[in-house]
């Protein structure tokens, strides 16, 4: 059985797909949409609505319409997200401001973006202008490499917790299973040839502080990214608190089944990052084809009158039996 989450992460980027569906009601998954791209994908007739019916109408309809999922833990997650990868400083408040608007409820961010800031400037409005509240929202973040020494972690959290404007996250995500030297924050230290000098620091130890934060009510709850299945079994064995999600890359031309499958057994929902295949990523070839391309994702398109990220989207959310209704 597949266990893919899905999101749209960048303006170029789109939705993960899947093996062959199985029944697979059990296993519930998520999209995230950043936010270049979070008034593209919507339906022609939830844009139509926006044009022709009261703001507040459609803001309180749109985020009505987007379901959630349980976790593991007992926590809900909105299916519908947004995204902040490779938004850009000066654009991105406007995106998020825009998107939650239209009835964005769950944010992803990372420090790493460089843009947390700006980000957590436009929560900060929405929740001012009486938009949204705090307790409606769902926000994530990671925890960035810098900061795997275990009386960092809560260190590199109030980073992000400043620059975010908010008191707690909803998901906290170890970004990835190794630590790098910290030069100064986020920065990593360097060798004599410019690489990055990593650390010897134990994952497992590095999620034992993250624990501390659930503890602490800092975070409501933890999970990983990037994690293979040896490194989910891991922090399962070691582990206090089970990890939610697992995000890594997943799309049609890279399914993770594998990964999936290994995470759908340990009740572990698999979050999709690059769900178009990132084809803006620099190391691609050419010849290498496109997601986005794809002739027989275009032909339905064309059929149903969307773009191929409404299809993606749609596959998705119709494979799992998880209702969104008009809103891709």
């Amino acid at each position: 059985m597949t266990l893919p989450i899905f999101l749209l992460h960048n303006g170029s980027s789109a939705l993960s797909s899947s093996a062959a569906p199985e029944k697979a009601s059990r296993h519930l998954v998520y999209i995230k949409a950043n936010s270049t791209s979070c008034l593209t994908v919507r339906s022609e007739k939830l844009r139509v609505k926006l044009l022709t019916h009261g703001q507040n109408r459609i803001e309180e309809m749109a985020a009505a319409e987007i379901p959630s999922v349980k976790l593991m833990d007992g926590t809900s997650i909105p299916v519908l997200g947004l995204g902040t990868w490779k938004s850009k400083p000066g654009e991105v408040k406007a995106a998020v401001e825009a998107a939650i608007s239209a009835g964005y409820r769950h944010i992803d961010c990372s420090p790493v973006y460089e843009n947390e800031a700006e980000v957590g400037d436009a929560i900060a409005a929405k929740i001012k202008d009486g938009t949204v509240t705090r307790e409606k929202l769902y926000i994530v973040s990671k925890l960035w490499q810098t900061y795997h020494e275990p009386d960092d972690v809560e260190a590199g959290l109030k980073v992000t917790l400043k620059d975010l404007q908010v008191e707690y996250l909803d998901l906290y995500l170890m970004h990835f299973p190794i630590g790098f030297k910290q030069q100064s924050g986020h920065t990593s230290a360097r060798d004599a040839n410019n690489q990055i000098i990593t650390t010897d620091r134990d994952y497992v130890d590095t999620w034992k502080a993250m624990e501390k934060l659930v503890e602490k009510k800092l975070v409501r709850s933890i999970g990983v990214s990037n994690f293979n299945e040896k490194q989910i079994d891991r922090i399962l064995e070691n582990c206090t608190i089970k990890p939610v999600t697992n995000q890594v890359e997943c799309h049609p031309y890279f399914n993770q089944k594998s990964l999936s499958d290994h995470c759908a057994n340990k009740g572990i929902i698999l979050t999709a990052y690059s769900p178009f295949a990132s084809p803006d990523r620099s190391w691609a070839s050419p010849d290498e084809p496109k997601l986005l391309e794809d002739p027989a994702l275009v032909a339905v398109a064309k059929k149903y009158n969307k773009t191929v990220a409404n299809i993606l989207l749609r596959y998705q959310v119709k494979k799992f039996n998880v209702k969104l209704n008009n809103i891709i």
